[in-house]
């Protein structure tokens, strides 16, 4: 059986590289995809990889990842602050996930510093670039039997 890891970004994250390079650099959603498989790579496991600007359709996602993933990678933009359903979706499915931010929210404006994931994520990164996404990954399956 395959060990797959699904990582999902969330709204807006699809501007990577466009929107506020001073804060989220100049790598593209797809240099991120790109350290993120190969991170999986290097761990054993395939990596599956969705961004949505939609908290329903990333909901749907992370349902579905219990039926064929071993744990999950999130960077959950915007919804980090506000989702409390996107927190029970994560729950719900009972696998362990990374919590991941490109910047250091905890320096960024007040509303920022909150998390609805911080104190059920398995592993939480933060303030590491996009480079923070390999080590996301390697932390969550190292704790994956």
């Amino acid at each position: 059986m395959t060990r797959r890891i699904l990582l999902v970004n969330g709204p807006n994250l699809n501007l990577l590289g466009v929107r506020d390079p001073a804060v989220y650099g100049t790598e593209t959603l797809a240099d991120v995809e790109r350290i993120a498989t190969e991170a999986a790579a290097e761990a054993g496991f395939e990596l599956r990889s969705i961004q949505s600007n939609h908290e329903g359709v990333l909901i749907d996602v992370i349902h579905a990842a219990r039926e064929d993933c071993a744990g999950i990678v999130i960077n959950p933009g915007g919804l980090t602050h506000t989702s409390v359903a996107l927190r029970d979706a994560l729950t719900g499915v009972n696998l362990p996930f990374a919590e991941i931010h490109i910047s250091d929210v905890n320096a960024r404006e007040e509303f920022r510093r909150f998390s609805y994931l911080h104190d059920v994520a398995a592993v939480r990164v933060i303030g590491q670039g996009v480079n923070g996404y390999a080590s996301a990954i390697a932390q969550l399956t190292a704790l994956i039997p």
